[in-house]
């Protein structure tokens, strides 16, 4: 996608990326290794600072203020409620079109596994997409996103084109 793409383990190697994609995964090791690492404050810094974050499934874990019964580091960025495996366990993932008007008419094929469902979002953040029965799935708030699915799962760039538009690049 014309972008270079790096690990980022360490506070320092935050000052060297302009955006940030905080991977699917596990919630509970994402956030005590970030605070293990120190990573956290930094990370809030950046963002003060204009860096753009994207939380995918875990990852969108991560950044929410809120995560009720979830008592690991969070990194608090983005005012939502996001509840973990909301949908189920491992054998209860799914497939879903969705309609995302930020990234053009034709639907986004979501995959959804062991997906949070976000909850409550706060009065900045603008809602990108919904299932059928209004359960919200994909937020922005700035220059901060999160979805409940893994976008990286499918060949359509569509949200990593819209990500990259919102940290200028």
């Amino acid at each position: 996608m014309g972008v270079q793409a790096v690990d980022v383990r360490r506070p320092e190697q935050l000052d060297d990326v302009e955006a940030l994609i905080i991977p699917g995964g596990e919630s509970t090791t994402i956030g005590k290794l970030a605070a293990q690492y120190g990573i956290i404050p930094k990370l809030r810094e950046r963002v003060e600072e204009g860096m753009s974050v994207w939380g995918t499934c875990a990852g969108a874990i991560f950044i929410a203020t809120d995560v009720p019964r979830h008592p690991h580091p969070i990194a608090g960025l983005m005012d939502m409620t996001v509840e973990r495996n909301a949908f189920g366990r491992q054998a209860d993932s799914f497939e879903r079109d969705l309609s995302i008007a930020a990234i053009g008419p034709e639907p986004f094929h979501a995959v959804f596994i062991r997906a949070p469902l976000i909850a409550r979002v706060g009065p900045d953040v603008e809602v990108l997409a919904r299932l059928e029965d209004g359960t919200i799935v994909a937020v922005l708030q700035g220059r901060l996103m999160a979805t409940s699915f893994h976008p990286e799962l499918t060949p359509d760039q569509r949200l990593h084109e819209h990500f990259l538009s919102l940290a200028g690049t």
